[in-house]
């Protein structure tokens, strides 16, 4: 009890600060979020991802496992939120919101963070941590949007979208620096550093801001308790038995045991809000998910730690 006392308290009680005064900051000054966004999308998280990957040594077999687990888990989740949407009687709309919510996990702003606080000394978990963000932003713009528009927008302009992304860049500008050895001089490095090092901060204060805007008093309904349910509780639960079936261990099982207990992506509440699909419920959603997931996240890590630490 005393060590997962401390999990919450160093881990994630910081997490919890920091979108309390995102939100405390939101309410006094009206920031513009969408410029805050770009910001994030265009500058915090492309170079954190390029350091991320430019420091880490990956081998081929790890990034397999790693993809393998990736494809289980996301497909295991559409196949789980479609059959209990059924159940639910759901109709189209709330259908699709629902399946993204639970499929759709926040691993940018929340889960990079949170991999940078466990894995301080352990840079492969969080680079795991960033090849699950591509494979988040994939989904997005391929499933979630699928769900919302599948009738208004063509393959053509989602494949357009996601090449645009400036996470992808960075991606493979570290990828190719790390193969070629690449030493970044300092001139260009001190900057980088300083860049990735406000992230976080910068990250959960912005998300902070962003849930400081979603309405409460109708957050407590089935299918939001549900959809919270099936993506903080049954999500790790299911990737928990395909570690076991992959016969995964130590840093790489820790990191994806961790990653897979992640609210719901904020990206689901704003593709929900631009196509005006059940935004409210989708907003509320990933309000909820993040409050509930302060309890249940800290005890993931506290599992991952005494399975595979």
């Amino acid at each position: 009890m005393t060590y997962l006392s401390m999990i919450f308290f160093q881990i994630v009680a910081p997490i919890l600060v920091l979108l309390v005064i995102g939100a405390a900051l939101q309410r006094k000054f009206q920031f513009n979020l969408k410029a805050m966004s770009h910001l994030i999308t265009y500058c915090f998280m492309p170079v954190t991802v390029l350091l991320n990957i430019y420091e880490t040594s990956i081998e081929m077999s790890v990034l397999g496992q790693v993809a393998m687990f990736i494809i289980l888990l996301i497909g295991s989740q559409m196949l789980l939120s479609r059959f209990i949407a059924k159940i639910l009687g759901l109709n189209r709309m709330e259908s699709a919101v629902f399946k993204n919510s639970v499929v759709l996990i926040n691993s940018g702003n929340y889960g990079i963070p949170v991999a940078q606080m466990i894995f301080a000394t352990q840079p492969i978990g969080v680079a795991i941590q960033v090849i699950l963000v591509i494979f988040q932003n994939v989904t997005t713009y391929t499933y979630g949007l699928y769900n919302l528009i599948s009738a208004t927008k063509s393959g053509k302009d989602i494949l357009k979208d996601f090449i645009k992304m400036p996470i992808l860049h960075a991606l493979l500008l570290g990828v190719v620096l790390n193969v070629l050895n690449f030493e970044i001089p300092q001139t260009i490095r001190i900057p980088l550093d300083h860049i990735s090092e406000g992230f976080i901060a910068i990250a959960l204060i912005t998300l902070g801001a962003q849930l400081s805007q979603i309405e409460m008093k109708t957050m407590l309904n089935k299918t939001i308790l549900i959809s919270c349910f099936t993506r903080l509780v049954v999500g790790p639960s299911v990737a928990l038995l395909i570690i076991y079936i992959l016969g995964l261990d130590g840093v790489v099982a820790q990191s994806l045991l961790i990653a897979s207990s992640f609210p719901t992506s904020r990206n689901s509440s704003s593709l929900a809000l631009e196509y005006d699909i059940e935004s409210n419920t989708a907003a509320q959603t990933v309000l909820f998910s993040t409050i509930v997931s302060c309890l249940t996240v800290t005890f993931v890590i506290y599992l991952s730690t005494m399975l595979f630490g």
